[in-house]
């Protein structure tokens, strides 16, 4: 219950290009106009010309022109709901979750660009809380609940696109007490395609990634060094292939001051070793740009490594919450206030 509260209050609650400041490696996010005032936790970058972007008061948009118009094409009748993670495959092709005890986790799925949407899942566990989602390609997905008996997170899997689910991961280490992911930037679980997947978590005496081999059937767990607490631990997970990979997060009510907030793995996420050099600040979401270049973000600010994750500068003061990249000419970042931004180079 203390995770509910603290996290509804703390976590709900800028157009032209935002410059860098001081260290300037060379990027900036240039602004669109969404005309939302949405808080937008759910990216999904499909193209430079094509995105969808998601959140509170039941908001989904899509644009299709690079940001220079945005729609909202959110289900009808949503307006109360959160919708912290999309993923979507095209311009015409999404899924959604919405985040919450009970029936307020919700998945819908869209095939013609927001027009309609089904209503494919509505938990039916009062104890469960679905926070994140990530599909390995157009069929193959999972989505993932904090653990509903206090014992074993829940996992589920969709094999059609999001167009039915069942429950997986029945070989599930036991969680620690307390400990839960964080349903913040549609990022806590992630794939690097073929059959393996991750997830992070917080809350806990430690902040762990556990991981699967065989599409989420069965899952091993790591401890890491990162920061974890009842609202610290890891918020995003980003691989680059099967073995690099980075774990971000902190405390998001110590935006400012949250060390031991960033750990990279190259091994597929077996051991994690602390990055330094890392800001120490609180990051929400993060994403490989190419094989050497990573972007997180956060509500102080965005940083980028270019060295993969051994040293990282600041390119932007403003607050973003997740961040995602289709390659490396097309990457997106969206957050408060409506504000959604796509990444260019300065120089």
């Amino acid at each position: 219950m203390l995770k509910r509260i603290l996290l509804l209050a703390a976590l709900c609650g800028l157009v032209g290009v935002s410059l860098a400041s001081a260290g300037t490696p060379g990027f900036a996010w240039h602004d669109t106009p969404t005309g939302s005032a949405a808080r937008l936790r759910g990216l999904s970058a499909v193209s430079s010309t094509t995105a969808w972007a998601s959140g509170s008061l039941g908001t989904v948009l899509r644009t299709r022109d690079r940001g220079a118009t945005w729609q909202q094409v959110g289900p009808p009748g949503t307006q109360d709901l959160q919708f912290r993670d999309i993923e979507a495959f095209d311009a015409d092709h999404a899924v959604i979750l919405s985040i919450g005890s009970g029936s307020d986790s919700r998945i819908y799925v869209t095939a013609d660009g927001g027009q309609t949407w089904a209503l494919t899942f509505v938990n039916p566990d009062p104890n469960a809380f679905f926070d994140c989602m990530t599909f390995y390609d157009s069929r193959r997905g999972l989505a993932l609940s904090d653990p509903p008996d206090g014992l074993h997170f829940r996992v589920m899997a969709t094999d059609d696109g999001g167009l039915s689910w069942h429950v997986t991961g029945a070989q599930m280490p036991e969680a620690l007490p307390g400990e839960f992911a964080f349903a913040a930037s549609g990022q806590c679980i992630t794939t690097d395609h073929g059959r393996r997947a991750w997830f992070g978590t917080g809350g806990a005496a430690q902040a762990r990634v556990f991981r699967s081999d065989d599409g989420g059937a069965s899952w091993s767990v790591a401890a890491t060094p990162l920061n974890s607490g009842p609202t610290a631990g890891i918020f995003a997970l980003a691989f680059r292939g099967q073995q690099h990979g980075l774990a971000v997060g902190g405390d998001f009510l110590a935006e400012t001051a949250s060390p031991d907030n960033f750990a990279g793995t190259a091994d597929g996420g077996a051991s994690w070793n602390l990055l330094p050099a890392a800001p120490p600040e609180y990051r929400s979401g993060a994403t490989w740009l190419d094989g050497h270049t990573a972007l997180a973000v956060g509500p102080s600010g965005s940083d980028v490594s270019t060295d993969a994750g051994a040293t990282w500068q600041r390119f932007d003061d403003g607050s973003l919450d997740t961040v995602d990249c289709a390659r490396p000419t097309a990457c997106w970042a969206s957050g408060a206030n409506g504000r959604v931004a796509y990444l260019l180079r300065t120089r």
